[in-house]
């Protein structure tokens, strides 16, 4: 097992690995395992008892947290329709056409954005690019609403800390409710709403037990297990 610092070592102090907790004790764990004076961002693990080799066992969705996430999505749009000044003033970063996936193909443009969104029409000239957007999870899918005609709608929800998540290989899930900063209200609310959207799109094909553990913690450090049963 690695040596852990001693950052690490006081963090976990606070921690009994054999209880779980409740929401409010986890949050206020958060912070008294905080050790970094920068502001960390706060991370929610779920251990699914999913197979997602099966299409009934698969979790692909978007969530928008009542607070956000705490840091503006870089945004890509793949746009003949709409006006690339407007989709620049609601939060897009980029916007082109032919010319962007293009840029793209030949290293032009950086593949440094959270997410890529395009109109059905331009979809098939995305095939270019399709190579090195899919293993990004860049690749515009219309499941997870970033593909569509109206644009501006999009974008405004993209902005407004609209994200994706879905299980990995193993069925598991991993992601983030906010920053530590927002307080312990704040992430309380967002933590709820992240676990209600879980159940909400319990996959038809969970068998069993659907949620075998969540932990929760600051970026790198502790986990903090929480109490299924509250």
């Amino acid at each position: 097992m690695a040596k852990r610092g001693k950052k690490y070592n006081k963090a976990i102090e606070f921690i009994n690995p054999d209880m779980a907790y409740s929401v409010d004790e986890a949050i206020e764990l958060l912070e008294k395992t905080n050790t970094v004076k920068f502001d960390p961002t706060v991370e929610i693990h779920f251990n699914l008892n999913l197979d997602p080799k099966y299409q009934d066992q698969m979790i692909r969705t978007t969530i928008t947290l009542p607070h956000g996430t705490g840091k503006k999505p870089k945004i890509c749009v793949f746009n003949d329709s709409a006006s690339a000044d407007e989709l620049k003033n609601l939060g897009a970063d980029v916007v082109g056409n032919e010319e962007l996936i293009e840029d793209i193909s030949t290293w032009k443009q950086a593949l440094d954005f959270d997410v890529c969104i395009a109109t059905p029409s331009m979809m098939r000239n995305l095939w270019k690019i399709a190579r090195v957007l899919w293993p990004k999870g860049l690749m515009p899918n219309p499941k997870t609403w970033t593909v569509g005609e109206d644009l501006v709608a999009i974008v405004k929800e993209i902005a407004a800390w609209k994200f994706e998540f879905k299980t990995d290989k193993q069925g598991n899930i991993h992601s983030l409710f906010g920053k530590l900063s927002f307080g312990a209200t704040k992430l309380k609310d967002n933590l709820n709403h992240f676990l209600q959207t879980i159940q909400d799109v319990k996959p038809s094909g969970a068998k069993g037990k659907y949620i075998n553990t969540i932990y929760v913690c600051n970026a790198m450090w502790p986990g903090i297990k929480l109490d299924l049963t509250k």
